[in-house]
């Protein structure tokens, strides 16, 4: 049964939260503050934890991060905050996905099994290794590296640059890349944007040369040597 942690400081959201998802068969435990939840966590892994971001003490976005910094456990973010910026902060932070209150729980129910699914993918057999001059990308090793030197990408970075170099040349849309990168029929097209700013950031050498991911205005994202 997957375990799941809720740390969210409201009573009624969390005990809501926690009743809903056990009666979609999740196992869950609920924490009030990000020092709880981190404790909870150290204590019982959870497969996957959910946070928001106006906790007392310890914000989310601290949160986050400590989480990130012991293991790479899935993390939401439920938050009633929608602004472009706390998405891109969360999602920065370390977080996986980011969905506004209120939360319908089937929603989040799948958005949670696309998250478990997406682990399992990462276990399957591995195809070699794709280079595109200075960059290569190792799917056996589950590494990015440039110039022959490893990269630190995040596991949602590298099925994305993964999903880019398998269709090198193509231009694939936010949607398709939804899709196949977070098994997502239906998101917030954001998730895309900002983990392709985050990746240019570590692979773009020089932003004066030619890009190896190219926005093509209107249509997608293309990845090219």
């Amino acid at each position: 049964m997957t375990g799941v942690l809720v740390i969210e400081d409201d009573d009624r959201i969390r005990l809501s939260l926690i009743l809903a998802l056990q009666d979609e068969g999740y196992r869950v435990r609920g924490a009030g503050t990000a020092e709880e939840g981190i404790a909870e966590q150290r204590r019982d892994p959870a497969d996957t934890v959910l946070v928001d971001l106006m906790l007392p003490g310890l914000d989310g976005y601290e949160c986050i991060r400590e989480l990130r910094r012991a293991d790479a456990v899935p993390i939401v973010v439920i938050s009633a905050r929608d602004d472009t910026h706390d998405v891109v902060a969360a999602l920065e932070a370390g977080a996986d996905d980011y969905l506004v209150k209120p939360v319908a729980v089937k929603e989040l129910s799948a958005r949670l099994r696309a998250l478990r699914r997406r682990l399992r993918a990462a276990t399957m057999t591995p195809v070699p290794t794709m280079r595109f001059g200075h960059l290569e990308v190792v799917p056996e090793a589950g590494e990015v590296r440039l110039r022959g030197e490893p990269v630190p990408v995040t596991r949602t970075e590298f099925r994305l640059l993964c999903e880019l170099a398998h269709h090198a040349g193509r231009v694939l849309s936010r949607q398709q890349l939804l899709e196949r990168v977070w098994d997502y029929t239906v998101g917030d097209e954001r998730l895309v944007d900002v983990h392709i700013g985050r990746l240019r950031q570590k692979i773009e050498e020089d932003t004066t040369a030619p890009r190896h991911l190219v926005t093509v205005r209107g249509l997608g994202y293309r990845l090219q040597a």
